[in-house]
């Protein structure tokens, strides 16, 4: 019995001994880890708040933005009240022109027609 509670103990014994080296291993990984992180997380601090700086720069160019467009909606509005009107009238005005021009032009030509045509009836008939 004796031998069995000392195989028993040497048994234990070299379990300890191996799960103290596990125990070792599990530290050094730990603490490698911890070095690789620290400054890690200092570079995503830092990036951060470079971003942060960056969209408060994006806010102010979208407000500028915003408030271009605002002026040119108002600019236009403006320019289609007091222009818009005497444009579309000297349009229309134009039109009318051409339109009686044409009309003239046409009845013109065909009047030459039906002149040709009645003497050419009569230097036939």
């Amino acid at each position: 019995m004796a031998v069995a509670f000392v195989v028993l103990v040497l048994f234990l014994g070299l379990v300890l001994i191996k799960l103290g080296k596990v125990l070792e291993e599990t530290q050094k990984l730990v603490s490698g880890i911890t070095d690789k992180t620290v400054p890690l997380l200092g570079e995503v601090t830092t990036s951060v708040t470079h971003v942060n700086q960056e969209l408060t720069r994006v806010d102010a160019i979208t407000a500028n933005v915003q408030s271009i467009s605002g002026n040119v909606s108002a600019l236009t509005s403006l320019f289609a009240a007091t222009l818009g009107s005497p444009v579309i009238k000297v349009a229309a005005f134009s039109y009318g022109v051409r339109s009686v021009a044409t009309k003239r032009h046409e009845k013109d030509v065909n009047k030459r027609v039906r002149e040709e045509l009645k003497a050419s009836k009569k230097v036939r008939g």
